[in-house]
């Protein structure tokens, strides 16, 4: 099968790629598919992280094993396309040089037999949209998720009556407590 992904920067400017790739490929050959329709040198690491629907980040797949003991951790080189990436489990994100962030969002648009496609070289650059800073996007992770109400719907039922339920409480006082400690 050919799995054929989108590839959008996580930036203000729209910067993508669509590119096709065997689905029985590794994630490290997606990692240097990406690389190379973004025009990266490839000197630098990555890591792709499985997501949910929200693309909030899971499990974390780098391109080198980095745990402490070697050859326990798995790495890209380990995972085909297939075992990870389907209809049901599109989205995946990928992080390429951990030390800028350069942060891209990579779905699964579409999986078609090698058959009917048309792509008879692959890997393959599909689509090339917008041009890639000289920089990483900087992440303020800082901002709050709504400017409007920092704690969005969370309500924790305290009130200012609350506050003052210690007050006169003799706590302490009972154990003999000893304020010079």
């Amino acid at each position: 099968m050919v799995y054929k992904f989108r590839v959008i920067l996580d930036a203000e400017d729209d910067v993508l790629r669509d590119i096709a790739i065997k689905d029985t490929d590794t994630l490290e050959d997606l990692h240097n598919t990406i690389i190379n329709a973004f025009g990266f040198d490839g000197t630098e690491g990555g890591s792709f992280f499985l997501c949910d629907d929200n693309w909030e980040q899971e499990d974390e797949i780098p391109l080198f094993d980095m745990g402490d003991v070697p050859g326990e951790q798995k790495t890209m080189a380990d995972f085909k396309l297939n075992d990870l990436l389907y209809e049901e489990q599109t989205k995946i994100l990928y992080i390429y040089d951990p030390f800028v962030n350069w942060t891209f969002f990579v779905e699964l648009a579409a999986i078609e037999s090698e058959d009917d496609s048309e792509e008879k070289e692959l890997p393959a650059l599909l689509f090339a949209h917008g041009v890639l800073p000289d920089d990483a996007p900087v992440k303020n992770f800082d901002d709050p998720i709504s400017k409007d109400d920092i704690f969005g719907d969370f309500d924790d039922d305290y009130d200012e009556e609350d506050f003052d339920m210690f007050d006169g409480d003799e706590g302490f006082n009972e154990f003999d407590y000893d304020d010079r400690f």
